[in-house]
């Protein structure tokens, strides 16, 4: 028997499960926090950091590493050598400036008050106003490439960080030898890959994030001439040897090896995104099936043949997620969030008090409240917009919105209607798709809030109009991952010589499906409409004013 772990480095925490080659099953799993969380406020030190920062310290990732895969591989009961392989997956565009060895610049004394120094998480939207100048620098100079990355340059994008580094920590900017994807820089400590020249970078994220294309590379000069930057100086921060999906990044060191508790020599596969290692897990080989890994925030996934230029997706890549195909990425920056954002700031005492009496975690309290009510009964209508809007407005400026207050509202009502903003913000999504040529025949979803929250995807099936087949995995991302070290291993190492072949032994084949019920779509049609005219008006033709109020002037 033969086994691959994968590991998940989400927003708060990494997981690892171990995964049997053959059948697919997931023979044991582990998770660890990230002991500093999500910086935000202030650094360890304690210094301020700027409002929209996300930041995270670069030492909790290795510690929740090692925590996680030691767990994991004593709760299996393996020896070392039944593991073949290891496969790794991180948010993304979350990065980090290392030095000449390797090692994060926020190890270093001089650093360790540089809020520029730690790990930008995916949700730093402190490069905004930095990608607004690049959008401008790219409608001018290189229209083409634009337009594969839906119009926009993105704040969650790997440029728009380097340039507000620059800008706000030049020292650091210049003294730094490199700038990692968290994915590729866990390679880089599994592989003994630290040095300069030696080190790679992900073809997932490098084309998602960096907009690097196999064809052409990463952006021409000419837009970072219209930028008026130097594109040297900024693609000598970048590890210079791009590695597709699916292949073998290095093997693991003695060193990490027996820090783990596996076999040294066995393949590391080149990092991934966490939201593209989904597909694979959830068992998608092909065309026609979007995904929506729904937690935090949410991405929708769409595999193609074709090559089409798509508005306000964050990118369409050759090889990005599965060998021999397309793949496209949209998403919403808010959601999971959102709910936790209500739940934690704005419900009382006396709801969480009736909740522990029924036995029921907060929102499950609020969603059973919710689902007494009928659709559009509360005559509420929000926009999902708390963290901005990434598709396909890509306005990281915009915020959220509540229409419909009465003093007969109810908390529930509030908890539904944000609910269902993020159901009409995924419609959004796949009518965008639709629209430019790419046919959207199934739909399915993972993610934590897709297990823990029925009563969330019966709505969205009502408000998609589709069934909604909610793939019950626990941790998709590091299943998918595990899937990946598979194809690394390839067969002659007790894996796979293909992704396909991988996926169809060890992808998840079950399914929970919600059906639209024919009476609240004809309800959810209206209502979206309505959501839709809220978007023109204040995401496009006044959004002007939202754009001020954020401002905070």
């Amino acid at each position: 028997m033969s086994y691959t772990i994968g590991i998940d480095f989400g927003t708060l925490s990494a997981r690892a499960v171990i995964v049997d080659v053959l059948t697919g099953e997931i023979v044991s799993s582990a998770s660890a926090d990230y002991a500093h969380g999500v910086l935000s406020r202030e650094l360890p030190d304690g210094t301020p950091i700027e409002p929209e920062s996300a930041l995270q310290a670069p030492g909790d990732y290795i510690q929740a590493l090692v925590g996680s895969v030691k767990e994991a591989v004593g709760l299996s009961g393996l020896m070392a050598e039944e593991i073949i392989g290891v496969g790794i997956d991180a948010t993304s565009c979350t990065i980090l400036p290392v030095d000449a060895a390797g090692e994060p610049m926020a190890f270093h004394e001089v650093y360790r008050s540089q809020p520029q120094a730690y790990i930008k998480m995916w949700k730093h939207h402190g490069a905004a106003p930095y990608a607004e100048k690049l959008t401008q620098a790219a409608k001018e100079a290189c229209p083409d490439l634009l337009a594969r990355f839906g119009g926009n340059i993105s704040a969650e994008s790997l440029f728009p960080r380097m340039w507000e580094m620059k800008e706000k920590a030049k020292r650091l900017f210049t003294e730094m030898d490199e700038y990692m994807e968290v994915a590729d820089w866990i390679v880089s400590e599994l592989t003994g890959a630290k040095a300069r020249g030696k080190r790679i970078r992900g073809g997932c994220a490098a084309g998602y994030k960096a907009y690097y294309r196999p064809e052409t590379g990463f952006p021409p000069k000419a837009l970072f001439d219209a930028a008026r930057l130097s594109r040297k100086e900024f693609l000598e921060k970048l590890p210079s040897l791009v590695v597709p999906v699916g292949q073998a990044a290095g093997r693991l060191t003695r060193e990490m090896a027996f820090e783990l508790g596996l076999a040294e020599g066995i393949p590391v596969a080149v990092g991934m995104v966490d939201a593209h290692a989904s597909v694979p897990a959830c068992g998608i080989t092909g065309p026609g099936e979007l995904l929506m890994i729904i937690g935090t925030s949410t991405c929708q996934m769409l595999l193609s043949e074709k090559d089409l230029p798509v508005p306000g997706i964050c990118g369409a890549v050759p090889g990005g997620i599965l060998p021999g195909y397309v793949g496209y990425e949209a998403g919403q920056t808010s959601v999971g969030d959102l709910f936790a954002y209500f739940v934690d700031n704005y419900i009382t005492e006396d709801i969480q008090r009736a909740a522990r009496a029924a036995i029921m975690d907060t929102h499950t309290y609020l969603s059973s409240l919710a689902a007494k009510k009928a659709p559009g009964e509360s005559g509420l209508l929000a926009l999902d917009w708390l963290n901005g809007n990434r598709s396909p407005l890509c306005d990281y400026a915009l915020s959220g919105l509540l229409l419909g207050l009465t003093q007969e509202t109810r908390p529930e009502d509030i908890y539904r209607a944000l609910l269902e903003s993020t159901a009409y913000g995924c419609r959004t999504i796949v009518e965008n798709f639709i629209r430019a040529g790419l046919p959207v025949k199934r739909i399915l979803a993972s993610g934590g809030i897709s297990q823990k929250n029925p009563f969330a995807m019966q709505l969205y099936a009502d408000i998609l109009g589709m069934p909604v087949e909610v793939v019950p995995l626990p941790v998709g991302p590091a299943h998918g991952s595990a899937i990946f070290a598979a194809v690394a291993a390839g067969s002659s190492g007790g894996g796979y010589d293909s992704a396909e072949e991988a996926i169809r032994a060890m992808g998840c084949k079950e399914r929970i499906v919600y059906r639209p019920v024919a009476d609240h779509v004809t309800i959810y049609d209206g209502l979206y409409r309505k959501y839709q005219r809220l978007c023109r008006i204040f995401g496009e033709e006044e959004k002007d004013l939202m754009h001020d109020l954020r401002r905070k002037k």
